[in-house]
């Protein structure tokens, strides 16, 4: 039979452009340095395997649906959690969700209408600049530098936003971003509140890396700024999950807010997944009470630390002038900025030949322009291949150099 037509969001759809590139990952011998996965070789499997056995003693309760807003015994857990990342949360501001990424995909159906206007930091996760076209926003970029989000640039674009396309969210990864790697700076934090409560705007504070730290220090929650700010009328919305410091497997996430957003938040859920898995739930509770997770995830952020001053040292002894970047204090990730005049395309399928591959600038662009930039993730291989990544980093340059010296050398009529 013939298909009824597909809905016009779905008539001509584009994929996750990092998932695309999983094809490539088959390739034999590649390095990858394009996934934002956490290193297998961290995951406590010996404290989640202890947590799974306290949870299956339980019995048959554990496999049942549960409350849409989460197991209580996890939402308490997750506002103590919260305490240690300077915001106050009790158990009943929290919502337990699949995964951090549908916590933000319940905002965008609690808040917007076609055509909305959203404020995004450029570069942008990919995943959240795909769940916003989806929503048909209408995206309006705002520049990021060495300390996060330009507050000056977004002050001028709220003032000079007219009254019928005032934006109504704001989404940043303010700690360590994804693809950025950069520490919103604390006096921003406090501009960008007050920014949001002069405008009325939502901001969607996203934050699964925050304590990823190599420094020690962790920043305040744009959250509790909110909080100490109005705090009966906080006008932010804090999201985070356990994927990069427990386990990715657990999708486990959550959306801490005001009960008016969080009431809305979860009738949203109830159309989605009904509850996320109570089993799940049940085994990161457990998890959590075991008391193991601090020094887990100290000891994830000493290893990323250590991968990332490989990534960066052999970057500046190979790549010396062909690149740049600020160096991240924490997170997952490190933003390159490729300074050589070459073609980005070519330089990426030199890249896929010479057997690495990383995530092309172009993929977090919100306005789909193009970045002469790659994303490249330290926490999944480990010193030496990071090293032997650079190692191919460079081959790939050089070919691609020599590739645009080639074309430039060809006479214009010989051009075909």
């Amino acid at each position: 039979m013939t298909l009824p037509a597909f809905s016009s969001l779905f008539a001509q759809p584009t994929g996750s452009p990092i998932r695309e590139l999983f094809p490539y990952l088959s390739q034999p011998g590649i390095i990858s340095l394009a996934g934002g996965y956490p290193s297998p070789s961290l995951f406590d499997v010996e404290g989640l395997d202890e947590a799974c056995q306290r949870t299956m003693v339980r019995g048959g309760a554990v496999l049942q649906y549960g409350p849409t807003e989460g197991q209580p015994e996890l939402r308490e857990a997750l506002g103590a959690l919260m305490a240690g990342r300077g915001g106050v949360a009790g158990a009943g501001d929290v919502l337990v969700t699949t995964g951090s990424q549908q916590a933000f995909d319940l905002l965008l159906r609690v808040f917007l209408d076609p055509g909305d206007t959203v404020l995004i930091e450029s570069p942008a996760y990919p995943a959240a600049i795909q769940a916003l076209r989806l929503a048909n926003a209408r995206l309006i970029t705002v520049p990021t530098d060495a300390n996060g989000l330009d507050i000056d640039r977004l002050r001028v674009i709220l003032a000079e936003s007219p009254i019928h396309q005032r934006p109504k969210l704001l989404y940043t990864v303010p700690n360590f971003s994804n693809p950025g790697g950069t520490l919103l700076a604390d006096g921003r934090r406090r501009e960008l509140v007050a920014l949001a409560v002069e405008y009325g705007v939502l901001i969607v504070e996203d934050d699964p890396y925050g304590e990823l730290t190599f420094t020690g220090h962790k920043a305040t929650t744009l959250y509790q700024y909110g909080a100490e700010w109005q705090a009966s009328d906080n006008p932010v919305v804090y999201l985070s999950s356990l994927s990069k410091t427990v386990a990715p497997a657990l999708r486990t996430g959550w959306l801490v807010a005001r009960p008016d957003v969080l009431r809305r938040c979860a009738i949203a859920k109830q159309t989605v997944d009904l509850c996320t898995s109570a089993l799940t739930q049940a085994i990161a509770a457990e998890y959590l009470r075991l008391g193991r997770y601090e020094e887990r995830v100290s000891l994830a952020a000493a290893e990323y630390s250590r991968r990332m001053q490989t990534l960066t040292e052999a970057l500046s002894e190979t790549l010396t002038d062909r690149v740049r970047f600020v160096t991240p204090e924490g997170g997952m990730f490190l933003w390159v900025d490729i300074v050589s005049p070459i073609d980005s395309a070519v330089l990426f399928q030199a890249a896929v030949r010479a057997n690495v591959l990383y995530v092309p600038g172009t993929a977090f662009d919100p306005e789909g322009k193009g970045l002469q930039a790659m994303r490249l993730s330290f926490a999944g291989p480990d010193m030496p291949q990071i090293q032997e990544a650079v190692v191919r980093l460079g081959q790939a340059f050089a070919e691609a150099e020599t590739a645009g010296i080639q074309t430039k050398s060809v006479p214009a009529h010989h051009q075909h």
